[in-house]
């Protein structure tokens, strides 16, 4: 009986050991790239990023205490090697970011796993390039941010290429002010308030980040879910 109790017992701890699954889905009409940045000391996941065609879904395991972000990377091109460029969302010019950040503006998808409780928000604190979803399994909430930014977009935010928005700015990312970003004598909750330019994100994305300290009503828990990122 003793080597039938270790086999169940290592059984269940490698059934144990993903803490939730995370499912892309791309509903968009032209492929997006998602790029993925793990959080300090933990584990890259499929290299850091992948293509993801108009209606395909990848599925990736992230293990017990992973935490990170997810964002989607538009118009871009790699060459065998997977070294190439992309308009929005780019992390050096590699198909796998491999630990580097996506080059705002990007709408982000934000995790921090068994804490005890899983943590996550659709951010768009640095901007928004692509509409973006979180839909968690069983009676968690969904956050989202489906409303296309890039055409309501002021114009003074907005990231051009071929006269054609494909992002848009958030105003600390467009100016830099302390004001807008919540730095220096803005840093904290009391002193930094949402801008007209954060409205606009927030009026259009209720649930999403608009500015830095938005957290009241756009941090969400949940427990033993797995996770759909959907794109568009």
């Amino acid at each position: 009986m003793a080597p039938l109790h270790f086999l169940l017992m290592l059984l269940i701890s490698v059934l144990g050991s993903d803490a939730a699954v995370f499912t892309f889905s791309n509903r968009c009409r032209t492929t997006v790239w998602p790029g993925i940045l793990s959080g300090a000391g933990k584990p890259q996941l499929m290299g850091g990023g992948f293509e993801l065609r108009p209606g395909q879904s990848v599925t990736l395991n992230a293990p017990q205490g992973w935490s990170g972000r997810f964002w989607g990377r538009t118009g871009c091109s790699f060459d065998r090697s997977g070294r190439g460029r992309c308009l929005t969302g780019d992390c050096g010019g590699v198909l796998k970011c491999a630990g580097a950040g996506g080059v705002p503006p990007a709408s982000l998808a934000e995790f921090t796993l068994n804490s005890p409780l899983d943590y996550y928000d659709v951010s768009l604190v640095d901007g928004f390039n692509l509409p973006i979803s979180i839909l968690p399994t069983g009676a968690c909430k969904s956050v989202e941010c489906v409303a296309d930014m890039n055409r309501r977009c002021p114009g003074s935010l907005q990231v051009r290429w071929n006269r054609q928005v494909v992002a848009c700015k958030s105003a600390c990312l467009a100016f830099g002010s302390p004001e807008f970003c919540c730095t220096g004598p803005y840093g904290s909750p009391a002193t930094c308030k949402p801008s007209n330019y954060s409205k606009v994100f927030k009026d259009a994305c209720p649930t999403a980040y608009s500015y830095a300290f938005d957290d009241s009503t756009s941090t969400f828990t949940c427990q033993g879910a797995n996770y759909l990122i959907r794109f568009c």
